[in-house]
């Protein structure tokens, strides 16, 4: 019995798990979204709070540039570009036997600095809100001071006296420690089985104690938590339920509108933007989704990507249990090469405040992220890991899905002039002699 029932009885109540017991591609567009102006308050958090966070790394950016000086040119402002993928828009479109629809961009969070990956934005964020709550208290820093002061011996010193700790399948463990043994913390990962092992290597390098586990993504998260429960001086990062990593990874969208205004991309009613995030746990495109829609509307549509093997935002939602039920309990093995993504039970929060606000869901094989990435680089030459390919079939699940576009008022003539947007979650650090594995296997 699964909460309650058969798994013929869910077959039967719910058709498409039978669809994702079998590994099969699925995709999903909710028939309960609604406008955002009645969606938005769901989350609990408004456009104020966003401002907050973004004021927050403006304070943090001075620091920012003198502590990673890749950073410098862009005054310590961790941010990534947006790159047509002309080739690879036409490439889709064919292979599909589909009719041309707009363009096809990438926003590059796998270039990001510090850390390569999305969590670039929310992971550091969180551990900026907190060093600046420390340093507030003790009276280190004012606002409106130049946080470059806190790269300081005094400032490392004071920050020692605490811990971070979080659980991770990889990429948010690289943002969270890279960015707290900077600032002078005892930070800890607790790395779950799926996780690369040079993420690992490099967070030893970088002065972070790495604890390995033998299980998945929620047993690493749960001793993470156990940790800093015994501990006062021990801060956690709870990359399930945390409004600040949200917030955070919400600051992206104000600095999208200006990227799309630089690029001349229109968007509005009739010039849509369709967005595809892979999804974890769900908190990094949850927020993203969140920035978007206040700055977009209804005019964006965000759908979220899973793999095969992990679909758990999608059965949460698609179930209306959320973070009550795990991908385990049906019997998918949450193993995947998309280690990012390879989460078997989803966040309650973000699956709670967003279920209305995100148009779909769709999965995705490990085969084909292999393929796509090879593909990416052959055409593109951009360096996704598999996990940051996650969103690139999202176009073409929209533009077979007639039901989903007549419902949501985008006509062919629409359709023509829209926008799809891949979030490009990591892969730049990748380490060349990897990439070059992903490749080769990608072209098998």
């Amino acid at each position: 019995m699964i909460h309650g029932k058969t798994l013929d009885a869910w077959y039967a109540s719910h058709p498409l798990i039978e669809d994702l017991v079998a590994l099969r591609e699925t995709s999903w567009f909710n028939p309960a979204i609604a406008p955002v102006a009645t969606a938005l308050g769901d989350v609990g958090l408004g456009a104020e709070d966003v401002a907050q966070a973004s004021a927050r790394l403006q304070r943090f950016a001075p620091y920012i540039a003198k502590v990673f000086p890749e950073t410098a040119a862009a005054g310590g402002i961790i941010e990534s570009g947006i790159v047509p993928l002309n080739k690879l828009h036409s490439l889709l479109l064919s292979e599909a036997g589909l009719p041309g629809s707009g363009s096809l961009w990438l926003k590059s969070d796998s270039d990001l600095p510090i850390s390569g990956s999305i969590k670039a934005r929310g992971g550091i964020h969180e551990v900026l809100k907190h060093a600046e709550d420390l340093a507030l208290q003790a009276g280190l820093i004012s606002i409106g001071d130049n946080y470059e002061a806190l790269a300081s011996d005094a400032a490392r010193q004071f920050f020692g006296q605490y811990k971070i700790a979080v659980g991770s399948t990889g990429n948010l463990g690289l943002s969270i420690g890279i960015m707290s043994a900077k600032l002078g913390f005892q930070a800890t990962v607790h790395m779950s089985s799926d996780a690369r092992q040079w993420k690992k290597d490099r967070l030893r390098a970088n002065g972070v104690t790495v604890v390995e586990y033998e299980s998945d993504y929620s047993v690493a998260v749960e001793q993470g938590r156990r940790q800093a429960a015994g501990d006062p001086t021990c801060y956690f990062v709870d990359d399930e339920n945390s409004p600040h990593l949200f917030l955070g990874y919400a600051v992206a969208a104000e600095r999208l509108v200006r990227q799309f205004e630089q690029a001349g991309v229109v968007v509005d009613v009739d010039h849509p933007l369709f967005v595809y995030l892979p999804c974890g746990v769900g908190g990094g495109p949850g927020g993203v989704a969140f920035g978007l829609k206040l700055a977009f509307g209804d005019t964006v549509h965000c759908i979220f990507a899973e793999p095969t093997h992990s679909p758990c935002m999608l059965l949460g939602v698609y179930t209306g249990l959320h973070d009550d039920v795990s991908v385990q309990e049906f019997g998918i093995d949450n193993v995947t090469a998309a280690d990012g993504l390879a989460v078997g039970r989803p966040s309650g929060f973000v699956g709670r405040a967003m279920q209305r606000l995100i148009d779909g869901y769709y999965t995705v094989t490990d085969e084909e992220l292999y393929r796509l990435l090879a593909i990416a680089y052959q055409e593109e030459r951009v360096r996704l890991e598999p996990s940051a390919l996650a969103g690139a079939p999202g176009m073409v699940r929209v533009l077979r899905d007639q039901a989903y576009l007549e419902r949501i008022g985008v006509t062919s003539e629409r359709l023509a002039n829209a926008t799809h947007l891949v979030w490009g979650t990591g892969g730049s650090m990748v380490p060349a002699e990897e990439f070059a594995a992903y490749v080769e296997k990608g072209r098998g």
